[in-house]
């Protein structure tokens, strides 16, 4: 299984990932949405290469020109409701895939233990399809590793992309063990090294739900 760190590249894309960590400029909530927004489209161009292509003829005003262009459009599947402007991002650049949403929420038992259950799944059919689970924050991949056994639900994709904006090392490793690895690649902006005992990643960036769309009860 492939598993792709793109922080250790020096691009743009670690502006961003700088920027929704700072406890100052994350408390602007427009501006933490757009830049969870620009690193879905920086990361949906990013596993767009992996896609398979085709040549097509496009008739210009002066003539005719050949272009590759992809011969399949992806399943983009999202956790709600931190990853709905992860997902808006690979939507803007992705704008013919399919889409599907899951709610997976921490079901508390006290401060420290929860169980994480699964509510409700909008999908269409993902048989032979590519299927793209975002997420922005990977903490310990249980809701990753539930979401997608409710999308089996759907169907059985050909190929897996599991991207997530942080995730931490004990999540990456879940997911490594709990997805197939024959047809399953992970992309994160960045891996962070540990969790802390309430499952929050470490250093992380704090409630990516909360930071977006405010706090909930």
């Amino acid at each position: 299984m492939e598993i792709i760190n793109l922080s250790k590249n020096n691009t743009i894309l670690n502006q961003y990932i700088a920027e929704i960590r700072d406890i100052n400029i994350q408390k602007d909530r427009l501006r933490f949405r757009r830049n969870i927004e620009r690193i879905g489209e920086i990361m949906a161009y990013e596993v767009s290469k992996t896609f398979p292509y085709n040549n097509i003829e496009v008739t210009t005003p002066l003539g005719t020109a050949t272009e590759s262009v992809p011969s399949e459009q992806p399943v983009i599947a999202t956790i709600l409701r931190a990853g709905l402007p992860f997902h808006q991002g690979f939507l803007n650049y992705l704008d013919k895939a399919e889409n599907a949403f899951v709610s997976a929420y921490r079901k508390y038992k006290d401060t420290l233990k929860f169980d994480i259950n699964i509510e409700y799944i909008a999908s269409p059919r993902i048989d032979n399809k590519i299927l793209i689970m975002t997420d922005p924050m990977l903490a310990t991949g249980g809701s990753m590793e539930l979401s997608y056994q409710a999308m089996l639900t759907k169907g059985k994709p050909s190929r897996i992309h599991v991207v997530s904006i942080i995730a931490s090392q004990k999540a990456v490793d879940y997911i490594k063990s709990s997805f197939p690895e024959d047809i399953t690649t992970i992309w994160c902006a960045a891996i962070d090294p540990e969790i802390n005992a309430h499952s929050y990643i470490i250093p992380g960036l704090g409630d990516a739900g909360d930071l977006a769309f405010g706090e909930k009860e």
